[in-house]
């Protein structure tokens, strides 16, 4: 992310375009879930542990959980003018489709019993965002309740996908070979489940 701009730029001008960009991509991210962006978090995080500037790891912090937040409450109040739709939404289609039915029962039955603390750990598990998200518009939760329960939830995975690049940054001497190693684990924890799930069914079968 910030090491996407030319080493000669001034630090300011890095950080004038990169946190923006940060910021948009995430919110973007939250949004349209295809953007990886806790890969995205962890390389800002490389750069700014690498920068060792004042305050460049909290601005990051604020930057990255605010945007997902922002994401997040957006796409709630969307799938919840959808569920009052007759003809519902694109954006509610979406959730739906990303949240397969095994896992929104999961989900419904998790948060049934432990309500918002589900909600908090959903950000933390890979694809666990949304069927948690679509159980709670389920269970129709105002968007107050759900903005209670996202907050932590936000500022858990905006602390998480920082130190996986703080992590990162610290092993190598270089940015770029940091954010490579950042990225590389971001995704491997995001598809470890998955292959998870895929090996247990192939044993089962």
């Amino acid at each position: 992310m910030l090491a996407a701009l030319p080493a000669v730029a001034p630090d300011s001008t890095q950080q004038a375009i990169g946190y923006p960009s940060l910021f948009l991509l995430v919110l973007i991210g939250a949004l349209v879930p295809v953007v990886p962006t806790g890969a995205l978090v962890s390389s800002a995080a490389v750069v700014a542990f690498h920068r060792a500037a004042p305050f460049s790891m909290a601005l990051v912090f604020v930057t990255a959980s605010l945007a997902a937040f922002l994401g997040d409450m957006a796409l709630y109040w969307l799938g919840r003018r959808g569920m009052k739709s007759k003809n519902g939404s694109r954006w509610l289609e979406a959730i739906r489709e990303r949240a397969p039915e095994d896992r929104l029962a999961q989900a419904q039955g998790k948060l049934a019993d432990h309500g918002v603390t589900v909600l908090v750990l959903s950000r933390l598990i890979p694809a666990g965002r949304l069927p948690v998200m679509l159980a709670c518009l389920l269970a129709k939760w105002p968007v107050r309740r759900f903005a209670r329960g996202n907050l932590p939830a936000c500022l858990a995975w905006a602390a998480t996908y920082q130190l996986i690049g703080v992590l990162g940054g610290s092993l190598f001497a270089e940015p770029w070979e940091g954010v490579l190693a950042a990225v590389a684990l971001t995704v491997l924890i995001s598809v470890a489940p998955g292959l998870w799930r895929r090996m247990r069914g192939t044993a089962a079968g």
